[in-house]
């Protein structure tokens, strides 16, 4: 009924990973993305061949990396600043309350039914109930909130709006659609007065004063951990345009691949699953992509830079920092040192050798920098 054929794909579906892996470790190169696999031969009685086309970690060769000229810059802190890191404070410990004296407006919290329909049809995804959304955020297509706005709690609201041509599902791109909305509550948040009371309640401190000091202390800590970072980033720039490096193109989407792993790992920590916020915003998963590609390229080339300032310096990291590493690791991870050996293997402890070693050549190049 379905000829050989498709039980060779089978075959060689089976058979591929453990010939690839194999091949590769023989071939000592350093593989820095997906293979490319083309089937030379597959046919009975005859060798099953492949050919395995794999992107290598290009060669770095440095530039000026030590005496890099960076601007000077000093960390500063406003008494504007102070009071709207105090007025987050009071937005995070406000409460909610229902109103129904007036009309909503851009800020207010409205619970909406809502129940989407396109050409007449509703379409998956465009029903809710008690739905808490806040008026200006811009969560949903654009229009949506602007036309809940001026609106009663009990307003039974008619809502047209047009999908982007990018929206996600393909089916709704460039469509208009009806939303038929209920709104069910009016909410506003009613912020805590700013008083040592309210010192007492977020803080350890007895009174205002002492509790915006802190607060006024801690912005100077992170503007200047800020600027160290922006100092650390610029160093690395100038490191990298004094560089030649050639970046394999299957790198740069490996990498961009990750960062958008990483990024659906955040989201989803949130209580948001990717399908959800490619909904809400009409983000595409190849739009994402074509967006991090830059950050990718940046994030390869600092990486290699580092790593050849590594090689240049004859930087290493040593066993007692290794271990101490991976005694942080296991507090992190709320495990056992000797379990978290187990399971970390001789390439992972290699690895980590070489990040502890990369951050040793970040505080190189930053030490032998210039201010000016």
């Amino acid at each position: 009924m379905y000829g050989a054929g498709v039980f060779y794909e089978d075959a060689a579906n089976i058979v591929i990973p453990d010939a690839y892996e194999s091949a590769a470790k023989e071939s000592e190169l350093e593989i820095v993305a997906q293979p490319e696999i083309d089937v030379v031969q597959i046919e009975k009685g005859k060798d099953f061949i492949f050919t395995a086309t794999v992107a290598i970690k290009p060669e770095v060769t440095l530039g000026e990396y030590k005496g890099i000229e960076v601007e000077k810059k000093t960390a500063e802190v406003t008494e504007e600043e102070v009071t709207a890191e105090i007025d987050k404070a009071r937005e995070s410990n406000s409460r909610m309350i229902t109103i129904d004296e007036r009309a909503t407006q851009e800020g207010d919290t409205v619970i909406i039914d809502f129940d989407g329909y396109v050409d007449g049809e509703q379409f998956e995804g465009g029903y809710a109930e008690d739905y808490s959304l806040v008026l200006g955020s811009h969560t949903f297509i654009d229009g949506f909130e602007d036309q809940l706005t001026g609106k009663n709690a009990g307003d039974d609201v008619e809502v047209n709006v047009t999908f982007p041509e990018d929206y996600q599902a393909e089916e709704l791109q460039g469509k208009p659609a009806l939303f038929k909305v209920k709104i069910k509550e009016i909410k506003v948040k009613e912020l805590p007065e700013l008083d040592d009371e309210f010192a007492q309640d977020v803080s350890d401190f007895d009174t205002l004063d002492e509790y915006k000091a802190d607060v006024e202390k801690k912005l100077l800590e992170s503007k200047e951990a800020a600027l160290a970072r922006e100092k650390e980033d610029d160093i690395i720039n100038q490191i990298i345009e004094n560089a030649t490096m050639e970046i394999p193109e299957q790198m740069v989407d490996s990498q961009c691949r990750q960062m958008m792993q990483e990024f659906a790992q955040r989201i989803q920590s949130q209580g948001l699953s990717v399908e959800q916020y490619m909904q809400f915003t009409g983000m595409t998963p190849q739009k994402m992509q074509e967006e991090l590609q830059p950050q990718a390229l940046k994030r390869i080339q600092s990486r290699l830079v580092l790593e050849a300032v590594v090689a240049a310096e004859n930087i290493e990291a040593s066993e007692e920092e290794v271990n101490q590493e991976l005694e942080n690791m296991a507090s992190t991870y709320q495990m056992e040192l000797d379990k978290l050996k187990e399971l970390v293997g001789e390439e992972e402890q290699k690895q980590i050798a070489l990040d502890l070693a990369v951050q040793k050549a970040v505080t190189l190049v930053v030490e032998a920098s210039v201010e000016k």
